[in-house]
């Protein structure tokens, strides 16, 4: 799931507007970004099996950065580094530290939906969760249009942003989901995890660096 999490940092960027939503996004994907930055470092491993190009499922080993103990820690962590960065809005540092946790966390919770069960409690030997619903593809594209979809919906409303700036981040949306529904159906194989890695970080880091641009607001919009 990838167009889902940014749904999810939608949704929970609308709860406080006076935060650009790009940290909100940033926050939804942190799992992610560890995860493939734990690949290349060797820490963490994805690989591609034999069935790829018909299930489109890589078998990943991931307690690091996708375990349930590992996500409550990185959410604490992230919400940690929220009240900090907050420290010029003290009004909200507690609200904007929760909000950015609960990003963080939104993203194992979406994540125990789709896989397999791979995603252990604590580390490798402890029990795997996951449900399996990318093991009905269709249905779990429709969920995670859906998410990102409403996500969309909740955040551009009373957004405040300009006309062109919606449309543009509508569109960046639209298009990311498109793709993501082309790498889940359709995409060859990577050519080697290192490769997968390399290439979900750079998008990770366009896409959030495109919606955080396009949802820069006037200073006094913010207050």
């Amino acid at each position: 799931m990838f167009v889902g999490h940014i749904g999810a940092g939608l949704a929970i960027g609308s709860v406080e507007r006076r935060v650009n939503v790009g940290a909100f996004v940033a926050a939804a994907l942190l799992l992610g970004i560890v995860l493939w930055s734990f690949v290349l470092l060797g820490h963490e491993s994805v690989a591609i099996p034999a069935d790829f190009a018909r299930t489109h499922q890589p078998e990943f080993d991931f307690p690091f950065s996708h375990g349930l103990a590992a996500a409550i820690a990185w959410s604490t962590l992230a919400g940690a580094f929220a009240w900090i960065a907050s420290a010029r809005l003290p009004a909200l540092r507690v609200r904007v530290a929760l909000l950015a946790a609960a990003a963080v966390f939104s993203h194992w919770l979406l994540d125990v939906l789709v896989h397999r069960p791979e995603m252990p409690v604590a580390g490798a030997d402890s029990a795997m969760l996951g449900l399996a619903l990318w093991d009905s593809m269709a249905v779990a594209l429709a969920v995670e249009a859906a998410l990102v979809v409403a996500g969309l919906l909740l955040y551009v409303r009373d957004s405040g942003l300009a006309r062109r700036r919606t449309v543009a981040l509508a569109a960046l949306v639209l298009v990311t989901l498109a793709f993501t529904v082309a790498g889940m159906t359709i995409a060859p194989p990577p050519p080697s995890a290192q490769a997968m890695a390399a290439t979900s970080l750079v998008t990770i880091a366009v896409v959030v660096a495109l919606i955080g641009w396009l949802a820069r607001r006037p200073p006094a919009a913010t207050r």
